[in-house]
């Protein structure tokens, strides 16, 4: 009788632990919206922080702006995309204004340098998709999303191309390498 209610308290927990367990999953984050947002923009203080809330407005913006090309929507589309372009300048210039060495502390940099990859690429394609007399008001986002770019690069790899080992010079090949034969 013991054995039995021990069993039957065990399966009612284990089914208890499996409910729960598969509930959670059920409660997704919530998509980025720009009313969320803005607020948020407005109260951050912490310019790394701001920075990302920035990114993520932009994007949406991007998304915007996108979707307005396709359907030939010419003014909300060039808002959009000049709102996402100023996003991303100011994101920049609170990451530069924030006073951190990208090298070592790359939060916010490495999140920026994402985000602009990703909608080079989305711009890209967006331009394939236009028809060609559409086509001059993405090209000066393009120029300017790398200009961006290349500078947040250029702080997160400041060196450029590694320094020439110093040291010992590579070693010699030995002779059979050389010559094809062994003797």
């Amino acid at each position: 009788m013991a054995i039995s209610s021990r069993i039957t308290a065990a399966t009612i927990c284990l089914a208890v632990l499996v409910i729960v367990r598969g509930i959670a999953p059920l409660q997704a984050f919530r998509e980025d919206r720009e009313k969320d947002l803005l607020p948020r923009i407005q109260r951050e203080h912490d310019p790394v922080k701001k920075a990302k809330y920035e990114i993520r407005l932009a994007r949406l913006k991007l998304i915007q702006g996108a979707a307005a090309c396709e359907k030939d929507d010419h003014d909300s589309c060039s808002k959009s995309l000049s709102g996402y372009l100023g996003l991303m300048k100011n994101s920049w210039k609170d990451l530069k204004s924030s006073g951190r060495n990208a090298v070592k502390q790359p939060s916010g940099f490495k999140e920026l340098d994402i985000a602009l990859r990703e909608d080079e690429y989305t711009l890209d394609d967006l331009k394939r998709r236009m028809p060609i007399e559409d086509v001059g008001g993405i090209d000066p986002v393009i120029r300017e999303v790398k200009k961006i770019h290349d500078a947040d690069f250029a702080a997160l790899f400041p060196g450029g191309a590694p320094p020439p080992r110093k040291g010992r010079a590579a070693p010699r090949a030995a002779r059979h390498f050389v010559t094809g034969r062994i003797r």
